[in-house]
Protein backbone atom coordinates (compact mmCIF):
# COMPACT_ATOMS: atom_id res chain seq x y z
CA UNK A 1 0.00 0.00 0.00
CA UNK A 2 3.13 2.40 0.52
CA UNK A 3 4.14 1.95 -2.77
CA UNK A 4 0.92 3.48 -3.87
CA UNK A 5 1.14 6.58 -2.08
CA UNK A 6 5.03 7.19 -2.19
CA UNK A 7 6.24 10.20 -3.91
CA UNK A 8 6.22 8.64 -7.27
CA UNK A 9 2.41 8.49 -7.27
CA UNK A 10 2.96 12.24 -5.59
CA UNK A 11 4.21 12.60 -8.93
CA UNK A 12 1.95 11.09 -11.51
CA UNK A 13 -1.25 12.85 -9.48
CA UNK A 14 0.61 16.02 -10.05
CA UNK A 15 1.15 15.93 -13.63
CA UNK A 16 -2.30 14.82 -14.19
CA UNK A 17 -4.16 17.54 -12.26
CA UNK A 18 -1.93 20.55 -13.18
CA UNK A 19 -2.18 20.25 -16.78
CA UNK A 20 -6.43 20.61 -15.66
CA UNK A 21 -5.57 23.64 -13.94
CA UNK A 22 -3.69 25.37 -16.31
CA UNK A 23 -6.45 24.34 -18.81
CA UNK A 24 -9.01 26.13 -16.30
CA UNK A 25 -6.68 29.57 -16.21
CA UNK A 26 -6.47 29.52 -20.56
CA UNK A 27 -10.32 29.22 -20.14
CA UNK A 28 -10.88 31.84 -17.76
CA UNK A 29 -8.14 34.23 -18.97
CA UNK A 30 -8.99 33.59 -22.83
CA UNK A 31 -9.96 37.05 -24.54
CA UNK A 32 -9.46 38.88 -21.37
CA UNK A 33 -6.79 41.79 -20.39
CA UNK A 34 -4.92 40.54 -17.37
CA UNK A 35 -4.07 42.16 -14.22
CA UNK A 36 -0.13 41.95 -13.25
CA UNK A 37 -1.08 39.11 -10.46
CA UNK A 38 -3.81 36.99 -12.94
CA UNK A 39 -0.55 37.10 -14.93
CA UNK A 40 1.79 35.63 -12.56
CA UNK A 41 -0.66 32.61 -11.79
CA UNK A 42 -0.84 31.97 -15.54
CA UNK A 43 2.32 31.76 -15.54
CA UNK A 44 2.55 30.15 -12.56
CA UNK A 45 0.20 27.40 -14.40
CA UNK A 46 2.39 27.40 -18.09
CA UNK A 47 5.02 26.08 -15.95
CA UNK A 48 3.97 23.80 -14.47
CA UNK A 49 1.88 22.43 -17.92
CA UNK A 50 5.68 22.86 -19.33
CA UNK A 51 6.99 19.98 -16.76
CA UNK A 52 3.73 17.56 -16.91
CA UNK A 53 4.22 17.85 -20.56
CA UNK A 54 7.87 16.42 -19.89
CA UNK A 55 6.70 13.55 -17.80
CA UNK A 56 3.82 12.57 -19.74
CA UNK A 57 5.71 12.33 -23.07
CA UNK A 58 8.79 10.28 -21.16
CA UNK A 59 5.94 7.90 -20.38
CA UNK A 60 4.77 7.43 -24.04
CA UNK A 61 8.33 7.34 -25.35
CA UNK A 62 9.60 4.72 -22.73
CA UNK A 63 6.32 2.60 -24.19
CA UNK A 64 6.67 3.11 -27.49
CA UNK A 65 11.00 2.69 -27.53
CA UNK A 66 12.71 4.56 -29.84
CA UNK A 67 12.48 6.20 -32.70
CA UNK A 68 8.86 6.59 -32.28
CA UNK A 69 8.75 8.34 -29.07
CA UNK A 70 10.41 11.23 -29.96
CA UNK A 71 7.94 12.18 -32.52
CA UNK A 72 5.06 12.04 -30.07
CA UNK A 73 6.37 15.54 -28.31
CA UNK A 74 7.46 17.31 -31.80
CA UNK A 75 4.65 16.47 -33.59
CA UNK A 76 2.59 17.07 -30.63
CA UNK A 77 3.85 20.83 -30.18
CA UNK A 78 4.22 21.82 -34.03
CA UNK A 79 0.42 21.02 -34.34
CA UNK A 80 -0.69 23.42 -31.22
CA UNK A 81 2.31 25.74 -32.67
CA UNK A 82 0.34 25.70 -35.88
CA UNK A 83 -2.76 26.67 -34.53
CA UNK A 84 -1.50 29.31 -32.40
CA UNK A 85 0.17 30.93 -35.55
CA UNK A 86 -3.31 30.84 -37.09
CA UNK A 87 -4.72 32.29 -34.54
CA UNK A 88 -2.73 35.34 -33.87
CA UNK A 89 -2.60 36.05 -37.79
CA UNK A 90 -5.98 36.00 -38.01
CA UNK A 91 -6.59 38.21 -35.13
CA UNK A 92 -4.11 40.04 -35.93
CA UNK A 93 -4.20 41.23 -39.59
CA UNK A 94 -1.40 42.78 -41.80
CA UNK A 95 0.97 43.29 -39.00
CA UNK A 96 1.50 39.78 -38.03
CA UNK A 97 2.43 39.27 -41.98
CA UNK A 98 5.83 37.93 -41.25
CA UNK A 99 4.30 35.65 -37.73
CA UNK A 100 5.07 32.49 -39.35
CA UNK A 101 8.33 33.37 -40.75
CA UNK A 102 9.52 34.14 -37.25
CA UNK A 103 8.00 31.96 -35.39
CA UNK A 104 9.26 29.03 -37.48
CA UNK A 105 13.14 30.15 -38.31
CA UNK A 106 12.89 31.18 -34.24
CA UNK A 107 12.28 27.14 -33.98
CA UNK A 108 14.74 26.27 -36.27
CA UNK A 109 17.13 28.48 -34.10
CA UNK A 110 16.07 27.00 -30.87
CA UNK A 111 16.41 23.35 -31.66
CA UNK A 112 19.26 23.86 -34.00
CA UNK A 113 21.20 25.56 -31.89
CA UNK A 114 19.84 26.07 -28.30
CA UNK A 115 18.20 22.65 -27.20
CA UNK A 116 21.27 20.83 -29.38
CA UNK A 117 24.45 22.91 -27.83
CA UNK A 118 22.83 22.48 -24.34
CA UNK A 119 22.45 18.76 -24.95
CA UNK A 120 25.95 18.16 -26.56
CA UNK A 121 27.57 20.21 -23.61
CA UNK A 122 25.36 17.79 -20.91
CA UNK A 123 26.25 14.80 -22.54
CA UNK A 124 30.25 16.06 -22.89
CA UNK A 125 30.05 17.31 -18.94
CA UNK A 126 28.70 13.87 -17.75
CA UNK A 127 30.92 11.52 -20.13
CA UNK A 128 33.54 13.50 -21.54
CA UNK A 129 32.22 12.78 -25.05
CA UNK A 130 28.64 13.08 -26.12
CA UNK A 131 28.18 9.75 -28.86
CA UNK A 132 25.81 9.62 -31.32
CA UNK A 133 24.88 7.82 -34.76
CA UNK A 134 26.46 10.46 -37.56
CA UNK A 135 24.29 8.42 -40.05
CA UNK A 136 20.80 9.19 -38.84
CA UNK A 137 21.46 12.61 -37.65
CA UNK A 138 23.38 13.90 -40.72
CA UNK A 139 19.97 12.84 -42.57
CA UNK A 140 18.03 14.48 -40.29
CA UNK A 141 20.06 17.88 -40.62
CA UNK A 142 19.89 17.50 -43.70
CA UNK A 143 16.20 17.38 -44.32
CA UNK A 144 16.07 19.98 -42.18
CA UNK A 145 18.86 22.42 -44.25
CA UNK A 146 16.63 21.38 -47.07
CA UNK A 147 13.33 22.45 -45.94
CA UNK A 148 14.62 25.77 -44.29
CA UNK A 149 16.14 26.87 -47.77
CA UNK A 150 12.82 26.01 -49.65
CA UNK A 151 10.39 27.51 -47.65
CA UNK A 152 12.32 30.41 -46.02
CA UNK A 153 15.14 31.25 -48.28
CA UNK A 154 13.22 31.03 -51.75
CA UNK A 155 10.82 33.87 -51.14
CA UNK A 156 13.68 36.05 -50.80
CA UNK A 157 14.95 35.40 -54.22
CA UNK A 158 12.01 34.96 -56.22
CA UNK A 159 9.96 37.55 -58.66
CA UNK A 160 6.56 36.51 -59.18
CA UNK A 161 5.22 38.56 -56.07
CA UNK A 162 6.63 41.98 -54.86
CA UNK A 163 8.71 41.70 -51.37
CA UNK A 164 9.80 38.23 -49.53
CA UNK A 165 6.60 36.60 -50.67
CA UNK A 166 5.34 33.09 -52.60
CA UNK A 167 2.65 32.90 -55.62
CA UNK A 168 0.05 31.06 -54.81
CA UNK A 169 1.52 28.39 -56.80
CA UNK A 170 4.54 28.29 -56.08
CA UNK A 171 3.36 28.28 -52.11
CA UNK A 172 1.59 25.51 -52.98
CA UNK A 173 4.49 24.04 -54.49
CA UNK A 174 6.80 24.20 -51.13
CA UNK A 175 3.87 23.08 -48.62
CA UNK A 176 3.65 19.51 -51.04
CA UNK A 177 7.43 19.47 -51.48
CA UNK A 178 7.45 19.80 -47.30
CA UNK A 179 5.34 17.49 -46.47
CA UNK A 180 7.21 14.91 -49.12
CA UNK A 181 10.32 15.12 -47.55
CA UNK A 182 8.93 15.35 -43.72
CA UNK A 183 7.17 12.28 -44.80
CA UNK A 184 10.12 10.40 -46.33
CA UNK A 185 12.41 11.02 -43.01
CA UNK A 186 9.78 9.35 -40.75
CA UNK A 187 9.37 6.61 -42.97
CA UNK A 188 13.36 6.12 -42.80
CA UNK A 189 13.53 6.98 -39.31
CA UNK A 190 10.68 4.89 -37.78
CA UNK A 191 10.89 1.70 -40.18
CA UNK A 192 13.60 1.70 -43.61
CA UNK A 193 16.99 2.46 -41.27
CA UNK A 194 15.52 2.78 -37.58
CA UNK A 195 18.55 1.74 -36.31
CA UNK A 196 20.58 5.05 -37.52
CA UNK A 197 18.05 6.92 -34.44
CA UNK A 198 18.53 4.90 -31.71
CA UNK A 199 20.97 5.17 -28.73
CA UNK A 200 24.63 4.05 -29.30
CA UNK A 201 27.48 3.31 -26.55
CA UNK A 202 30.62 5.35 -26.08
CA UNK A 203 31.92 2.75 -28.21
CA UNK A 204 29.45 3.21 -30.70
CA UNK A 205 27.63 0.69 -30.27
CA UNK A 206 23.58 0.15 -29.89
CA UNK A 207 22.42 0.83 -26.51
CA UNK A 208 20.12 -2.12 -24.64
CA UNK A 209 16.98 -1.00 -23.89
CA UNK A 210 16.87 0.48 -20.37
CA UNK A 211 15.78 -3.15 -18.56
CA UNK A 212 15.13 -1.68 -14.80
CA UNK A 213 11.74 0.20 -15.28
CA UNK A 214 8.77 -1.56 -16.15
CA UNK A 215 7.02 -0.31 -19.14
CA UNK A 216 3.64 1.66 -18.62
CA UNK A 217 1.10 -0.53 -19.26
CA UNK A 218 -1.46 0.51 -22.46
CA UNK A 219 -4.09 2.17 -19.94
CA UNK A 220 -1.35 4.07 -18.39
CA UNK A 221 0.67 5.41 -22.11
CA UNK A 222 -3.10 6.33 -23.28
CA UNK A 223 -3.61 8.44 -19.98
CA UNK A 224 -0.45 9.84 -20.57
CA UNK A 225 -1.26 11.02 -23.99
CA UNK A 226 -4.10 12.27 -23.91
CA UNK A 227 -2.87 14.52 -20.42
CA UNK A 228 0.29 15.18 -22.67
CA UNK A 229 -1.90 16.95 -25.56
CA UNK A 230 -3.99 18.57 -22.60
CA UNK A 231 -0.73 20.26 -21.27
CA UNK A 232 0.33 21.46 -24.63
CA UNK A 233 -2.84 22.93 -25.15
CA UNK A 234 -1.94 24.45 -22.12
CA UNK A 235 1.68 25.20 -23.02
CA UNK A 236 0.53 27.12 -25.71
CA UNK A 237 -2.94 29.01 -24.20
CA UNK A 238 -1.44 30.13 -21.49
CA UNK A 239 1.71 31.24 -23.44
CA UNK A 240 -1.01 33.36 -25.60
CA UNK A 241 -2.50 34.83 -22.64
CA UNK A 242 0.52 36.19 -21.07
CA UNK A 243 1.91 37.54 -24.85
CA UNK A 244 -0.25 41.02 -24.52
CA UNK A 245 2.37 41.42 -21.08
CA UNK A 246 5.07 40.07 -22.87
CA UNK A 247 3.98 42.38 -26.03
CA UNK A 248 3.53 45.42 -24.14
CA UNK A 249 6.63 44.94 -22.33
CA UNK A 250 8.86 45.02 -25.18
CA UNK A 251 6.97 47.60 -27.00
CA UNK A 252 7.62 49.73 -23.85
CA UNK A 253 11.23 48.50 -23.87
CA UNK A 254 11.76 49.49 -27.32
CA UNK A 255 12.31 46.25 -28.65
CA UNK A 256 11.23 44.56 -32.67
CA UNK A 257 8.13 42.66 -32.48
CA UNK A 258 10.11 40.04 -33.92
CA UNK A 259 11.30 39.18 -29.87
CA UNK A 260 7.56 38.38 -28.96
CA UNK A 261 7.50 35.43 -31.04
CA UNK A 262 10.89 34.62 -29.61
CA UNK A 263 9.69 34.76 -26.59
CA UNK A 264 6.91 32.47 -26.73
CA UNK A 265 8.44 30.37 -29.59
CA UNK A 266 10.95 29.68 -26.53
CA UNK A 267 7.97 29.12 -24.32
CA UNK A 268 6.10 26.53 -26.37
CA UNK A 269 9.73 24.87 -26.86
CA UNK A 270 9.88 24.52 -23.28
CA UNK A 271 8.65 20.81 -23.00
CA UNK A 272 11.00 19.77 -25.64
CA UNK A 273 14.03 21.11 -24.20
CA UNK A 274 13.50 19.62 -20.97
CA UNK A 275 13.10 16.22 -22.15
CA UNK A 276 15.72 16.47 -24.42
CA UNK A 277 18.55 17.45 -21.32
CA UNK A 278 17.01 14.88 -19.41
CA UNK A 279 17.81 12.46 -22.22
CA UNK A 280 21.80 13.29 -22.28
CA UNK A 281 21.92 13.42 -18.88
CA UNK A 282 20.73 9.51 -19.21
CA UNK A 283 23.57 9.09 -22.04
CA UNK A 284 21.04 8.90 -24.52
CA UNK A 285 22.54 11.64 -26.71
CA UNK A 286 20.86 10.08 -29.97
CA UNK A 287 17.43 10.54 -27.95
CA UNK A 288 17.87 14.23 -27.42
CA UNK A 289 19.32 15.42 -31.20
CA UNK A 290 16.20 12.87 -32.41
CA UNK A 291 14.08 15.48 -30.32
CA UNK A 292 15.93 18.69 -31.81
CA UNK A 293 16.13 18.12 -35.20
CA UNK A 294 12.96 16.53 -34.82
CA UNK A 295 11.47 19.07 -33.83
CA UNK A 296 12.66 21.94 -36.27
CA UNK A 297 11.79 19.51 -38.80
CA UNK A 298 8.31 18.89 -38.19
CA UNK A 299 8.61 22.94 -37.49
CA UNK A 300 9.26 23.05 -41.05
CA UNK A 301 7.82 20.36 -42.68
CA UNK A 302 3.81 20.74 -40.91
CA UNK A 303 3.93 24.66 -40.19
CA UNK A 304 4.33 25.37 -43.34
CA UNK A 305 1.66 23.45 -45.70
CA UNK A 306 -0.75 24.13 -42.71
CA UNK A 307 -0.38 27.75 -43.38
CA UNK A 308 -0.63 27.72 -47.03
CA UNK A 309 -3.68 26.03 -46.48
CA UNK A 310 -4.69 28.43 -44.04
CA UNK A 311 -3.98 31.12 -46.22
CA UNK A 312 -7.48 30.08 -48.83
CA UNK A 313 -9.13 32.18 -45.58
CA UNK A 314 -6.62 34.48 -44.40
CA UNK A 315 -6.68 38.16 -46.10
CA UNK A 316 -3.55 39.36 -45.43
CA UNK A 317 0.19 39.09 -47.03
CA UNK A 318 2.26 35.83 -46.09
CA UNK A 319 5.53 36.86 -46.06
CA UNK A 320 7.98 34.09 -45.46
CA UNK A 321 11.64 35.29 -47.27
CA UNK A 322 14.35 35.77 -44.17
CA UNK A 323 16.72 38.93 -44.07
CA UNK A 324 20.15 38.64 -44.68
CA UNK A 325 21.22 38.41 -41.26
CA UNK A 326 18.84 35.50 -40.65
CA UNK A 327 19.94 33.68 -43.99
CA UNK A 328 23.36 33.71 -42.46
CA UNK A 329 22.58 32.95 -38.86
CA UNK A 330 21.14 29.74 -40.67
CA UNK A 331 23.93 29.05 -43.47
CA UNK A 332 26.10 29.24 -40.31
CA UNK A 333 23.86 27.28 -38.60
CA UNK A 334 23.78 24.52 -41.35
CA UNK A 335 27.94 23.98 -41.63
CA UNK A 336 29.00 23.71 -38.05
CA UNK A 337 25.93 21.24 -37.79
CA UNK A 338 27.64 19.04 -40.41
CA UNK A 339 31.14 19.71 -39.25
CA UNK A 340 29.46 18.52 -35.46
CA UNK A 341 27.60 15.57 -36.81
CA UNK A 342 30.22 14.05 -39.18
CA UNK A 343 32.36 12.46 -36.54
CA UNK A 344 29.49 11.05 -34.66
CA UNK A 345 30.91 12.34 -31.48
CA UNK A 346 31.04 15.43 -29.83
CA UNK A 347 33.24 17.49 -27.04
CA UNK A 348 32.36 20.67 -24.94
CA UNK A 349 33.34 23.06 -27.98
CA UNK A 350 30.91 21.31 -30.32
CA UNK A 351 28.07 22.37 -27.78
CA UNK A 352 29.82 25.83 -26.55
CA UNK A 353 29.59 26.67 -30.49
CA UNK A 354 26.11 26.01 -31.21
CA UNK A 355 24.43 27.65 -27.98
CA UNK A 356 27.11 30.68 -29.33
CA UNK A 357 25.53 30.88 -32.14
CA UNK A 358 22.12 30.58 -30.42
CA UNK A 359 23.68 33.65 -28.30
CA UNK A 360 23.97 35.88 -31.48
CA UNK A 361 20.50 34.95 -32.88
CA UNK A 362 19.30 35.97 -29.73
CA UNK A 363 21.50 39.06 -29.69
CA UNK A 364 20.50 40.16 -33.08
CA UNK A 365 16.69 39.90 -32.26
CA UNK A 366 16.95 41.83 -29.61
CA UNK A 367 19.32 44.65 -31.19
CA UNK A 368 18.89 43.99 -35.51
Amino acid sequence: MSTRTGPRALLSQWTVVVPLIAVVALALSWGRHLPGYAVALVALCLAGAVLAAVHHAEVVAHRVGEPFGSLVLAVAVTFIEVALIVTLMIDGGDKTASLARDTVFAAVMITCNGILGLCLLVGAIRSRLAVFNAEGTGAALATVATLATLTLVFPTFTTSKPGAQFSPAQLGFAAVASLVLYGLFVAVQTVRHRDYFLPVTQEGELREEDTHAPLPTRRATTLSLAILLIALVAVVGDAKAVSPTIESGVASAGLPQAVVGVVIALLVLLPETLAAVRAARRERVQTSLNLALGSAMASIGLTIPAIALATIWLSGPLVLGLNAVHMVLLALTVVVGALTVAPGRATLLQGGVHLGIFAAFVFLAISP
